[in-house]
């Protein structure tokens, strides 16, 4: 029983001097939480665009096409859906069902978009030239903001996993974040036809 003390001994002290020496990590850890925690942010600011986009869309292509009213209710679903949708990035299954609604949402827009094509007219207005082109550079902030995104969360699960910090993270509760990634969809080529 005595040996098994010193043993116990041994090893926490061999522990606390790891620590010692090497710190605890525990503000890198904060650090890099409320960094992505920000980054998230940024991501989620970026889809708000979007959505303060669409409605001004949908109406200027509603009064060219009106018999195209099933694209632009899959359009108005799609937004409130993804609009309703809270994310934790602590939770993947939320997580996940945050950018499934967002990559639906993108999927109606490019269906709306494509209807769009049809009517000459609307592709001339000045009003839904400057939306399109708006929209677009949303959907550049968008990718650019999700890659930074994933930048981050690979740094602080990186931390949070590498020894000592793994047992400065399993103390105080750090746990993995979700990364962002594409929709299964986004891995098939886009067929072009002229």
């Amino acid at each position: 029983m005595k040996s098994s003390i010193v043993k116990f001994s041994s090893l926490g002290a061999v522990l606390l001097c790891a620590l010692l020496f090497t710190g605890c990590g525990y503000n890198t850890m904060v650090s890099q939480r409320e960094a992505v925690d920000g980054q998230w942010a940024n991501v989620e600011s970026q889809y708000q665009r979007r959505s303060d986009l669409i409605p001004n869309l949908v109406n200027t292509v509603q009064g060219y096409a009106q018999h195209e009213a099933s694209v632009l209710t899959a359009v108005t679903n799609a937004r409130t859906q993804a609009a309703s949708i809270t994310v934790d990035t602590d939770d993947p299954e939320a997580f996940e069902k945050y950018v499934e609604a967002q990559s639906q949402l993108s999927s109606s827009l490019s269906r709306l978009l494509a209807v769009a094509e049809a009517y000459p007219d609307l592709k001339a207005n000045e009003n839904f030239l400057d939306l399109q082109s708006q929209l677009e550079g949303t959907e550049n902030r968008i990718a650019t903001e999700r890659n930074r995104y994933n930048e981050v969360v690979r740094t602080y699960n990186t931390t949070i996993q590498k020894f000592p910090g793994l047992i400065t993270a399993k103390i105080f509760g750090f746990k993995e974040k979700s990364y962002f990634k594409a929709d299964a969809a986004a891995a098939a080529a886009p067929v072009v036809q002229f």
